[in-house]
């Protein structure tokens, strides 16, 4: 197994769409997929409320995990550990929300459509400062 260098683990997290993000729930491991793109020192992403917003209101520390693999004994995967930042200025939220569905046209079917007609209840927008990233390959 390998180290990855911190440029290595933040080029996976470039090339890679679905990500899990890792938070917690009742003081409990709670983990989901997350479409999210990475610009800067931050990672970009998007929900509807629920209980993940919910939580990471409560206690922003976060993790998002990305990998690549090719076969078992062939694969890279990232970490990201940092603090969930809300999204809140209209300016911003309209910009990164353009750049998410250039990236995920379709969003989720729901968040498609609340972008088109804002009918539905209203998409979060949020960013993952990053503090720390990490990254291992094997093979």
């Amino acid at each position: 197994m390998k180290t990855l260098s911190n440029d290595e683990a933040r080029h996976l997290f470039e090339i890679t769409r679905v990500a899990r993000l890792g938070c917690i729930v009742n003081d409990e491991p709670y983990v989901v997929p997350v479409n999210c793109y990475l610009e800067g020192d931050y990672l970009y992403s998007h929900s509807l409320p629920g209980l993940k917003i919910s939580a990471l209101r409560e206690n922003p520390h976060v993790c998002v995990q990305v990998d690549q693999i090719e076969t078992e004994l062939r694969w890279r995967s990232a970490l990201v550990f940092g603090k969930y930042e809300e999204i809140t200025t209209a300016n911003e939220r309209a910009d990164i929300l353009s750049k998410l569905l250039r990236l995920f046209p379709m969003l989720t079917p729901v968040e498609s459509a609340i972008a088109i007609d804002g009918a539905a209840p209203k998409v979060i927008i949020f960013r993952i400062k990053i503090e720390r990233v990490t990254g291992v390959s094997e093979g």
